[in-house]
């Protein structure tokens, strides 16, 4: 009897062994074979290589991953300016990730920095381009005030590294998020193994690395040496088993490069400064929240911190701190990051210190009827310009794009080893349902459509429409120059105009070191021209999340 339950164990043990194997083997057979034709993947002899080793988005420098999901937008409980601007509607938001605090001043040196050396200012070709990055440090100047400790000193000293940088114009951000990527991509694929080590450290003008260059034009990264862009330990080793060209560089399929740092939409920031994961209960929020943190007032509540500021803001007429000791909020202009408790996402400062910059361009009414997904309003769709032999072109040191503002002030629009952008054309928006134009960002709010003037059937001829007619009529101001280089600025003296809105004004959230606490709100909007700078705005940055919408499967609840 014994020995039939051992024999009757045995044949137990070994069919489960059986069954593991063979199950391991069909999961092994399902990674390595195609679901559509049957064909081995990433087969010595050839056929479809496609890597499955990298399936989760690694979490970018000074990022926090924010979850996404379905918030009201726009939700404010003070209005004091009757503005009218931000009445609620439903939004859903990808998930993403944001900089953990604002960008620093240090860290703003270290593009500064990169720039002076890659880009000698010294050097005429490339004079524009760093000036054209400096911070507006003026900003600190005040005509009945004397500021100029911070106007000297608030960028450089030491004693400020770590605190938000200011000065910075929306465009200046939007370098610095398209900087950054190329730097954090140029690491990531050093540390692969795929680049030489320490190539990032050894570039100039004409040998720079860009993200889009690279997986659209390897070859032409590095100015085109191959030996840098393939010349780490592990591309020896893919040149070696690859019979295919195209697999000697690293592509969108590896899932190596991350996305692009960015700006956050309002969308975006809005949701990630609420913080509503901390009032979720199953699917629907358990209550409101005025600020970053739970709670109607600006004081701690918990008991070791009773009474102290959460957040760095002008308490009053006068009062930028409170009195100094005890009651004092630790600033009277911006404070260091982290100074402040982070809101439920772990985020810094989403509310104070300094108001932060997004992406969109302002209108004063959320279009949420037209789309609820993703709401952004500032799209300009662009393309890959293409040679003449069918090849990308890459702008150079000859090239390069200027631009001059309606201040005067002339910046770069691309550099060096950039693939040039041109809007796109009827090949990309014929009969498409979904865009007609590269330009949006006029769409159902702002355009010729949307005028009381508007009649659809002389359409055809595109006729001309009159300013005054527009929507938006703002103030146009004109800034040309002569053959020499000389600036000529023509200030809108009109007397007709009725608005401050266009397309180059852009939205900016949060209140600031010298905002009352009603902005702090992160519902409440203003607007700013995009190519000036203040001393209370500055930005993070944000990247958009590919793959699964949460980094763990959801367990359940009961």
């Amino acid at each position: 009897m014994k020995l039939k339950k051992s024999l009757l164990l045995q044949s137990c043990l070994v069919l489960t062994v059986s069954l593991f194997f063979v199950s391991c083997k069909k999961s092994r057979d399902y990674k390595s074979s195609s679901r559509a034709t049957g064909w081995s993947m990433n087969s010595k002899e050839g056929g479809f290589q496609y890597d499955r080793k990298t399936e989760e988005q690694e979490t970018g420098p000074g990022l926090v991953f924010i979850e996404g999901g379905t918030f009201t937008m726009g939700r404010v409980q003070d209005d004091p300016m009757h503005d009218w601007n931000n009445s609620p509607n439903q939004q859903h938001v990808q998930s993403f990730y944001m900089d953990e605090t604002e960008v620093t001043n240090v860290m703003y040196l270290e593009y500064l920095d990169w720039l002076k050396k890659v880009f000698p200012p010294s050097e005429e070709n490339f004079r524009r381009i760093y000036e054209g990055a400096l911070l507006d440090t003026l900003v600190w100047r005040n005509r009945l005030g004397y500021n100029e400790v911070m106007t000297n000193n608030y960028l450089r000293h030491p004693a400020y590294a770590d605190y938000p940088v200011v000065g910075v114009s929306w465009i200046q951000a939007v370098e610095f998020s398209n900087w950054r990527t190329d730097r954090v991509n140029e690491m990531v694929l050093e540390n692969e193994g795929i680049t030489v080590r320490g190539a990032r450290y050894d570039v100039s003008s004409g040998s720079t690395f860009n993200t889009e260059t690279y997986l659209n034009a390897p070859n032409l990264t590095y100015g085109g040496n191959d030996s840098i862009t393939r010349g780490g330990k592990r591309s020896e080793g893919i040149a070696k088993q690859s019979k295919d060209s195209t697999n000697l560089y690293i592509q969108r399929k590896d899932g190596l490069l991350l996305p692009s740092y960015r700006l956050p939409t309002e969308a975006e920031w809005e949701y990630a400064a609420l913080g509503l994961v901390g009032l979720r209960n199953y699917n629907v929020y358990k209550g409101r929240k005025k600020y970053p943190w739970d709670g109607q007032y600006t004081r701690s509540g918990s008991r070791k911190s009773r009474g102290d500021q959460l957040a760095n803001f002008k308490q009053g007429d006068g009062d930028y701190g409170g009195i100094a000791g005890w009651s004092d909020d630790g600033a009277d202009i911006t404070a260091e990051v982290k100074s402040y408790a982070p809101n439920d996402y772990g985020l810094y400062d989403m509310a104070g210190n300094v108001a932060e910059w997004v992406a969109d361009v302002y209108r004063p009414i959320v279009d949420d009827e037209f789309n609820d997904f993703n709401y952004y309003r500032g799209n300009v769709y662009s393309k890959n310009a293409i040679d003449e032999e069918g090849k990308v072109k890459i702008v150079t040191a000859d090239s390069i794009v200027y631009d001059t503002l309606s201040n005067g002030k002339i910046i770069a629009r691309n550099l060096p080893g950039e693939i040039l952008q041109v809007p796109v054309d009827d090949n990309e928006t014929y009969l498409r349902t979904n865009f007609s134009d590269s330009d949006n960002r006029d769409y159902r709010d702002g355009d010729k459509r949307s005028t009381r003037y508007y009649q659809s059937f002389g359409d055809e001829e595109e006729e001309e429409v009159d300013e005054s007619k527009r929507m938006y009529n703002s103030p146009k101001h004109r800034v040309s120059a002569d053959s020499t280089g000389k600036i000529d600025r023509s200030f809108d003296k009109s007397g007709s105009r009725t608005t401050l809105i266009n397309n180059e004004v852009r939205v900016y959230k949060g209140g600031s070191w010298k905002d009352r606490d009603y902005w702090l709100d992160p519902a409440q909007r203003r607007y700013f021209p995009e190519d000036m700078a203040t001393d209370y705005i500055g930005f993070r940055c944000a990247m958009s999340r590919v793959g699964s919408k949460a980094k763990e499967g959801k367990r359940p609840r009961n």
